[in-house]
């Protein structure tokens, strides 16, 4: 039994490395362990306990993990340390031998980290213990803003495709999600707290309803009825599983907003074979097209790998002059990075770490080009943006419906309020564009 007397005037750091499902997640465990009594610890104080939600999808994630669980534990001497996320469910025997860690907490166990917590009486070094299991069935639901106006809304976790490259299904097991009608009561339960903006997270969410019979369809219509939510946005979703139906909805629904996140991760097609893809170049690009001729101005991002296993020069540049043909917003790039455990080391090909760096490279200043493009394209026009809280000294940014970040002066009174604006030029840095409120 928990005693919650415990938990009174305890402090807690909470660090998150990774995707927006992590973000969503931590929050949650923030949210648990604010009502249980204890409170955020200032800038500056000593912390009772110490949450790092960690990633796992590249050997230089697993390094940054390592580097925030060694900078927490002297920064909060004596604190709990708790380490969990796909790194802590894949690895946990190389965190429970980390000096300082106290509880490598697993996939399954994070919604039991208060029973864990219970006493937060230290291990003897050397002692920490690991929760982590191979099967992992349960869903646990999240959805939260912590420090954000936007409200994150995890619908599904898991996924079955085990692609060649990647470690998730290990780390996060098996396609399952919620069910619509719990999921639309958190949404309605965001609106209640003044949220305006959800975006909808998983790890692979166009497989929504394997565990419940529903589909995501199914799903994004109803959020689309829920009074007082303005925004959602679509996280990221399989090309194969972005449908047309899907499409036409977003382009007529009342509060999707036109922005896609794709994953292409390469646009070579044998690549993709290789990486045991679930679908073709001509399909991705039908479905870029399938959007720009119902929502010419969205937003579409799009996540390619470089140098993967079996990508050969001439490969890349196929790969390159196929993303180049696009008409694609921005890209989000990843050099490859050899997972143990997974089938992509049993390609012969291997890419030297040079020539992932110089694709890399490459693949950036394309997207550059394509982002300024885009954004160029819109200068002088109105749009609604929701605007967020800046850090101290900065100006008001928030983003328009497409998706374009904008700047404007400092007023704190329009913190989480939609407005129109006028878009005026790039600011300093070419990252946003300058905007003025139309009175």
């Amino acid at each position: 039994m928990i005693d919650p007397t415990i938990f009174s005037d305890k402090k807690a750091v909470y660090y998150t490395l990774g995707c927006k499902l992590n973000f969503s997640e931590t929050s949650t465990i923030a949210q648990t362990l604010k009502e249980a009594g204890v409170r955020t610890a200032r800038r500056g104080e000593q912390a009772d306990i110490c949450v790092i939600n960690t990633c796992s999808v590249t050997e230089v994630a697993d390094k940054k993990c390592r580097q925030a669980i060694h900078r927490l534990v002297k920064q909060h001497p004596g604190a709990f340390v708790v380490v969990t996320g796909c790194y802590a469910q894949l690895k946990p025997e190389q965190i429970t031998a980390m000096e300082g860690v106290d509880l490598v907490l697993g996939a399954e166990q994070k919604g039991k980290l208060l029973e864990y917590l219970n006493g937060l009486e230290k291990n003897e070094k050397g002692t920490a213990y690991t929760t982590p299991g191979k099967d992992i069935r349960t869903f646990s639901p999240s959805c939260s803003r912590g420090d954000r106006t936007r409200y994150f809304l995890k619908v599904q976790d898991g996924c079955d495709y085990f692609c060649t490259y990647c470690t998730i299904p290990f780390a996060r097991g098996r396609s399952r999600n919620g069910r619509i009608a719990d999921i639309v009561a958190q949404a309605r339960q965001a609106a209640d707290e003044g949220g305006k903006e959800i975006v909808i997270t998983g790890v692979n969410i166009g497989d929504f309803g394997k565990s419940t019979g529903e589909s995501f369809f199914d799903l994004i219509k109803a959020l689309d009825e829920v009074e007082g939510i303005k925004r959602y946005r679509i996280s990221s979703i399989e090309p194969n599983l972005l449908t047309d139906e899907i499409i036409d909805y977003v382009a007529r629904s009342r509060a999707f907003m036109p922005h896609f996140h794709i994953p292409l991760q390469s646009g070579s097609d044998q690549v993709l074979k290789l990486m045991h893809r679930r679908y073709d170049t001509a399909l991705f690009a039908a479905k870029v097209a399938k959007i720009r001729s119902v929502m010419p101005d969205a937003f579409i991002g799009v996540d390619v790998i470089v140098g993967t296993r079996g990508e050969t020069p001439e490969c890349f540049e196929e790969a390159y002059r196929f993303i180049e043909s696009l008409d694609v917003t921005q890209l989000h790039v990843f050099s490859y990075s050899e997972r143990p455990g997974t089938q992509a080391l049993k390609i012969d090909y291997a890419v030297s770490p040079e020539e992932k760096h110089r694709r890399s490279q490459c693949l950036l200043a394309l997207s550059d080009a394509k982002t300024k493009a885009f954004y160029a394209r819109h200068i002088g026009q109105e749009a609604t943006v929701l605007l967020e809280r800046p850090k101290p000294g900065l100006p008001m940014h928030g983003f328009t419906d497409n998706y374009i970040r904008v700047e404007i002066a400092n007023n704190p009174a329009l913190d989480n309020h939609l407005v129109n604006v006028r878009l005026g030029d790039f600011n300093a840095d070419e990252t946003a564009l300058k905007a003025t409120l139309n009175l």
